[in-house]
């Protein structure tokens, strides 16, 4: 693992907060770089096309450069492919945030999808932690794509939140308030992730140390 850390100064432009993660396990191999300070470029490469799509929704809506190589045992089920890249996800963006100098720290977003909306809401904190709460039963047991492919289970929505947000070490809430498709409801959920991610990981230009009345996060 590698990982560039930032610096904050009045007088230079920040350091760009950069990750490069690897994990392979019997299941999967993984590699996931990530450049938060990007402009939301993406290469993604999973073997699951919807997961592919919710990625790079994740990468262009947060801003972030993201690229993501998987390989994974898809002849059984997606599901380690999928859980190994948001375990690895987040340990990219925590290590990208470095010392977390600088940064606004809390970040929330609504997304709506036609008849979907979903809210998400991060405190980069340190304490890992993650709410999931309102998907509709029918996400339990919905499957999308794999026709032909490897299908997506809806199931592991939240899973995926809570493998980034406890890697990451963040606090993270997401919420659909209502919604009825599986794939806006899901694609909702990935965008308003990025988009409170990618306010709680901008720099404010009002201040220059560790938003925390603890001094570290």
């Amino acid at each position: 693992m590698t990982v560039q850390d930032s610096t904050t100064s009045s007088a230079t432009q920040p350091t760009p907060r950069i990750a490069r993660v690897e994990r392979a396990t019997k299941e999967s191999s993984i590699t996931v770089e990530l450049n938060l300070d990007g402009t939301g470029k993406t290469d993604i490469s999973t073997g699951i096309a919807f997961f592919d799509h919710m990625l790079n929704a994740f990468g262009q809506h947060g801003s972030f450069d993201l690229t993501v190589a998987a390989q994974g045992d898809v002849d059984v089920e997606g599901h380690h492919t999928i859980e190994d890249t948001a375990i690895v996800l987040g340990q990219a963006l925590g290590q990208a945030l470095g010392d977390k100098k600088g940064i606004r720290r809390f970040g929330d977003c609504f997304i709506p999808m036609d008849e979907t909306l979903a809210h998400a809401v991060v405190d980069v904190s340190g304490r890992p932690y993650c709410v999931h709460t309102g998907e509709p039963d029918h996400l339990l047991t919905a499957v999308i794509g794999g026709y032909p492919g490897v299908p997506y289970s809806t199931v592991i929505n939240r899973h995926i939140f809570e493998s980034i947000a406890l890697n990451a070490r963040i606090a993270l809430h997401v919420r659909v308030l209502y919604g009825r498709d599986q794939h806006h409801i899901t694609e909702a959920e990935f965008k308003a992730v990025a988009r409170a991610l990618r306010e709680a990981t901008e720099y404010d230009p009002r201040t220059s140390g560790v938003p925390s009345t603890k001094g570290a996060l």
